[in-house]
């Protein structure tokens, strides 16, 4: 019966999935490709912390219209009013944001970087102002089911993102290297300056968010401008506690990143800076993680909310949390038994902190089961509620942070986010059980991660990376996972193998 809707489902995550895979790779890319540049962790630090930043800025400018933009375009599919009132919103909050950035430029410079480089923060301003100005027209192309116009701007905007860090780091120093004197040089001085360095990983970033916004204009000029108050107010109510929930969100994903280096004693061995930039670095390993969930919550906030109406509802949602949960404890498994191939994308510096990376894959995988169970506040209107819990959440990272992070260090950080992430998950899910309950099957849940966690202890235990062939033995550990899937879900392979042999003959 959940069999078709699964199917859309896992259509709609695939094509999301293709341009955030992309996305998200180049980005990840990047990463790994800044760690060969800048070699010395502490000339890093920078980029990891003002992208800690970016994402509790951003919940503040789009103050959870986005999700109320989902939630009201269903009730009043015909009122183009809700597209137009919430464009028009955050287009005024924009406006009032960038006026205040420039008029106190210096002061916001001097409370975060120590007055060191104001231009950081009007870059970053800008590339906040772009993205915001962006969430709206991309909501509106996903609540159209127009994944393919969707995942093309995504995926360009990222290729553009890594074509200008490409010649600013790359291209432009290597010409002002090797062809001194040559009149291409005169050129370059004009519009290279070697000296910004990291600072270049920010424009980059501001060209491509300003092109992504170009490419989003269609979505704001074929539409009639016109801003309901009755609407806003419906929208602005839904919404407000959503941005508390985001801000609190955005505490326990990068908190950690944003107060490290003010909580570890200037003294400590490696330095604050240092200890930033690999915790930030070794983050980007649970990659695939990351990369699934994501793709996952493009797809499955329009699909929850669609299928909201039918009567097998609880029961489909049910079924989509078996299945991620299934292939997020794959994921963990087939990460941690490759971390020895995994931590060849970063230099050496950096890899002192692959220690964390099991502890993150959990932390992560608990976020994404919480992303599922929030369903149940977002269709029952109880968004104060969730935000509630997302508070507690951002309460116990805070707290565990100072505690743990001044002692233990990136790797109290990466603690204080799994117990945060398990604390929010469990909350989560006994209110949900009382106001929208859904009949999940948490032994199947529990047997999947525990058996995905029990292998790895294994592997961990008994290998041995100088053997021949360790790549394929540290594998055949998945095959005992696979195989209790298989059997517990009833898949039958045979018939799928006939199947797929049927499709290619046609």
């Amino acid at each position: 019966m959940a069999l078709n809707p699964l199917k859309k489902l896992a259509g709609q995550t695939a094509i999301y999935g293709m341009s955030t895979i992309a996305a998200r790779f180049l980005n990840y890319f990047l990463t790994f490709f800044w760690t060969r540049i800048f070699l010395h962790p502490a000339d890093f630090a920078a980029v990891p912390y003002f992208y800690a930043i970016i994402p509790f800025v951003l919940n503040v400018l789009s103050y959870g219209m986005e999700t109320a933009y989902f939630r009201f375009s269903l009730k009043y599919k015909t009122n183009e009013a809700v597209y137009s009132t919430s464009l028009i919103s955050i287009l005024c909050s924009t406006l009032v944001f960038i006026l205040f950035v420039l008029l106190f430029n210096n002061s916001i410079a001097r409370m975060l970087f120590n007055g060191d480089h104001p231009e950081y923060i009007i870059w970053i301003a800008l590339i906040l102002s772009f993205d915001t100005l962006s969430a709206i027209p991309f909501a509106k192309l996903r609540i159209e089911n127009k994944a393919k116009r969707f995942a093309l701007i995504r995926t360009m905007s990222i290729i553009i993102n890594v074509f200008f860090n490409l010649v600013f780091l790359l291209l432009f120093p290597w010409m002002e290297k090797h062809l001194e004197g040559h009149f291409i040089t005169q050129l370059l001085a004009i519009i290279y300056n070697h000296d910004i360095g990291v600072g270049y990983i920010f424009i980059a970033n501001l060209i491509a968010s300003f092109i992504t916004l170009l490419l989003l204009l269609p979505e704001y000029f074929n539409i009639s401008f016109k801003f309901d108050k009755t609407i806003w107010k419906e929208l602005f109510k839904y919404a407000w506690p959503l941005m508390f929930l985001g801000l609190a969100g955005s505490v326990n994903e990068t908190f950690d990143r944003v107060i490290m280096k003010w909580i570890i004693p200037e003294n400590a061995y490696p330095s604050p800076d240092f200890q930033l930039s690999v915790y930030g670095v070794c983050y980007k390993l649970s990659i695939v993680m990351t990369l699934f969930i994501t793709m996952f919550r493009y797809a499955a906030e329009p699909f929850f909310f669609s299928h909201s109406t039918q009567t097998d509802s609880r029961a489909i949602y049910s079924q989509v949390m078996n299945w991620f949960t299934i292939i997020c404890s794959f994921i963990f498994l087939s990460v941690m038994l490759n971390i020895d191939i995994l931590q060849l994308l970063i230099s050496k510096e950096y890899r002192v902190g692959l220690n964390v990376v099991a502890i993150l894959l959990i932390a992560n995988m608990f976020l994404g089961i919480f992303y599922n169970l929030s369903i149940w506040y977002k269709l029952t209107d109880k968004t104060k509620l969730g935000a509630l819990v997302s508070i507690i959440g951002a309460g116990i990272t805070i707290i565990l942070n100072f505690i743990l992070v001044p002692i233990f260090g990136y790797v109290g950080a990466a603690w204080a986010t799994l117990i945060c992430y398990l604390a929010v998950m469990v909350i989560s899910y006994f209110l949900g059980q009382k106001h929208y309950p859904i009949n999940y099957n948490l032994k199947k849940f529990g047997l999947y991660f525990f058996v995905a966690l029990t292998l790895y202890a294994l592997n961990y235990v008994i290998r041995d990376n100088h053997l021949p062939f360790h790549f394929v033995i540290n594998n055949l550990f998945l095959l005992p996972l696979i195989l209790l899937v298989i059997k517990i879900e009833k898949i039958d392979i045979p018939a799928i193998i006939i199947k797929l042999n049927g499709r290619t003959k046609r």
